[in-house]
């Protein structure tokens, strides 16, 4: 076996997941599955601005157990990647040499360890977006697959698009006919033989966090900053302090920052009112802006969403939220309309006893429901025809879905661009062996039947 590892250092926490596939399949698909994986303790990268170096260190837990998982004897030749996403793109925003700080102290600990370390980099949004199709529709076996007897096939099925929801930023992803009308969300890819027009965008300040910290500010906005302020978004019975400078600390929602003391503190007082929390969700997206044919939000252009679709990261975790918590359906946007309403409905102590386990999350769940909803059905125009080809899934199989694999299989060139010739894997020689096996079996039963049945008539005459 072979083995890689991939560090997501995302915008909220950073995941480490270790790949393995066998050693002797070249360019093989479908082979290369979730080793192990490990979550490191603490926020992202992105929050040691202040200290770098315990960005760094942050990361030992997690690589000490990859020096377990990985056989000692594969450690050099373990390719190590780090990638960070949204959290580091809005550190580079805020402050250039900050983030390179925090990318120098990352590199630094991974350089001390044995395996191959090739690298930690800030990834686009787009190749965030395009790394994340890849991945499912690799998992899922869309590109290619091994026939019976280990011969190439493609399976003439159509890619799933991709959809993906982190703390910072969030991501769609599809392949289209369509003309793609701005050439900044066109993504033209080559795998195994077969060409691929692929849109693609990537909305930053549209990942979970930062979407509650801008909802916060127009709150606070809508109430000229008063020392009480009610949040529609939060369940009856749950009150918060907070210092300005928790909302105000992001590129985000600096543009809205007031004029008053950041140490200043603001009390929240929620009111559980859904219709009142979707109006002021809803005011974070621009839906009136567009130069194009057609625009999902912000001007931002989209051709129709066509086909089936894959929703992960937080997509999963709101949906399965309410699926498994609050006990309700999700198939069509009605669903999802009415379980945010539901949710918000709900007041804190009746949260609480649903899912005592969920206290740090549990306030925001209406609001991220109701923009969940409204990304979906307002921002990406999926309708009662289309809304229900989403899957809301966290893994294909054993592995996880998101950019991590898709950007190890590219960085390895895994997925060669030609069509592979044709080729007999390890799985036609086992074929081989047992006919061969079948074949003597059956022989040696037919000769031990018939000298059976010649012993007995002799012995009778």
């Amino acid at each position: 076996l072979q083995y890689g590892i991939v560090l997501d250092a995302g915008s909220s926490h950073t995941a480490m997941f270790i790949y393995k596939w066998p050693a002797d399949k070249e360019n093989d698909t479908g082979v290369v599955n979730e080793h192990g994986m490990c979550d490191v303790e603490g926020p992202g990268i992105s929050s040691y601005s202040l200290n770098p170096p315990a960005a760094g260190t942050s990361l030992e837990h997690c690589l000490n157990q990859a020096l377990r998982d990985v056989p000692k004897e594969k450690h050099a030749g373990t390719p190590l990647y780090l990638g960070a996403t949204a959290g580091m793109r809005l550190l580079n925003i805020a402050d250039p040499q900050v983030s390179d700080a925090v990318l120098r102290a990352v590199a630094a600990t991974l350089k001390t360890y044995p395996f191959d370390f090739r690298g930690a980099k800030i990834l686009s949004g787009e190749e965030e977006g395009v790394f994340g199709w890849v991945t499912a529709n690799y998992l899922l076996e869309n590109f290619i697959k091994r026939g019976w007897l280990g011969e190439w096939i493609q399976p003439q099925k159509k890619t799933l698009g991709a959809m993906d929801f982190g703390g910072a930023s969030t991501q769609i992803t599809f392949e289209t006919r369509d003309t793609i009308e701005n050439p900044r969300n066109k993504v033209m890819l080559k795998l195994y033989g077969q060409a691929y027009k692929v849109y693609t965008h990537s909305f930053l300040c549209y990942g979970r966090d930062q979407v509650l910290k801008r909802l916060l500010s127009k709150l606070l906005q809508a109430e000229s900053y008063q020392a009480t302020v009610f949040h529609p978004c939060w369940p009856m019975g749950y009150n918060k302090s907070l210092l300005l400078s928790s909302i105000y600390d992001s590129p985000c929602t600096e543009k809205e920052r007031p004029s008053l003391a950041l140490n200043s503190t603001v009390t929240l007082v929620g009111t559980g009112n859904g219709n009142l929390c979707a109006l002021h969700v809803s005011k974070l997206f621009d839906f009136t802006t567009c130069s194009f044919s057609h625009c999902s939000f912000d001007g931002v252009f989209q051709p129709k969403v066509s086909g089936n679709f894959i929703a992960f990261s937080a997509f999963f975790y709101t949906v399965d939220f309410i699926q498994t918590v609050m006990g309700r359906p999700v198939h069509l946007p009605s669903d999802l309309k009415d379980a945010a309403e539901t949710i918000c409905a709900t007041s804190w102590s009746e949260l609480l006893q649903k899912a005592p386990k969920l206290e740090k999350r549990l306030p925001d769940y209406c609001a991220v429901s109701t923009f969940v909803y409204l990304l979906t059905t307002k921002g990406y125009s999926f309708n009662n025809h289309s809304f229900p080809n989403i899957a809301f899934q966290k893994k294909a199989g054993e592995t996880s879905i998101g950019w991590a694999l898709g950007y190890m299989l590219n960085l390895t060139n895994m997925i060669p661009a030609e069509k592979p010739s044709f080729h007999k894997s390890m799985l036609y020689n086992y074929w081989v062996i047992l006919i061969l096996l079948f074949v003597v079996t059956t022989l040696t039963s037919l000769v031990t039947a018939i000298c059976l049945l010649r012993y007995s008539k002799s012995s009778i005459i």
